[in-house]
Parts: C-alpha cells; sequence; structure tokens
C-alpha cells in the first residue's frame, strides 16, 4: 500500500461543505451538497412536536 493513499483518506475525511460545491461535479462535493441541503429543509422546517416551553390553554 502507499502512503498517499492514506493521506487522501485523511483529505477526505477533513473535508467540509462549501458553497461552490453545488456548481462541482465531483461525487464529494454532490454528497456534501446535497446532504448540505437536506440538513438545512430539516432545520427550517423544525419539528412541529418538540416543547418550547410555551403554555398553551
Amino acid at each position: 500500500m502507499e502512503k498517499k493513499n492514506s493521506n487522501e483518506n485523511t483529505d477526505l475525511a477533513g473535508r467540509t461543505y462549501q458553497a461552490s460545491d453545488y456548481q462541482k461535479n465531483d461525487p464529494l462535493s454532490s454528497g456534501l451538497a446535497t446532504t448540505h441541503e437536506q440538513v438545512s429543509d430539516s432545520y427550517m422546517e423544525g419539528d412541529i412536536s418538540s416543547d418550547n416551553g410555551s403554555s398553551e390553554g
């Protein structure tokens, strides 16, 4: 095994979402952009069953 392969894995593991990922065509950027969009949508939608501490009724 080459040492280079180990370094590539470390680089991939440390990779985070960048806004430019939407324009890139590689699988890693595409996956990060898709995951970011899904998380963002879920966060904005919220959870209607959560208890926010308000007292209704």
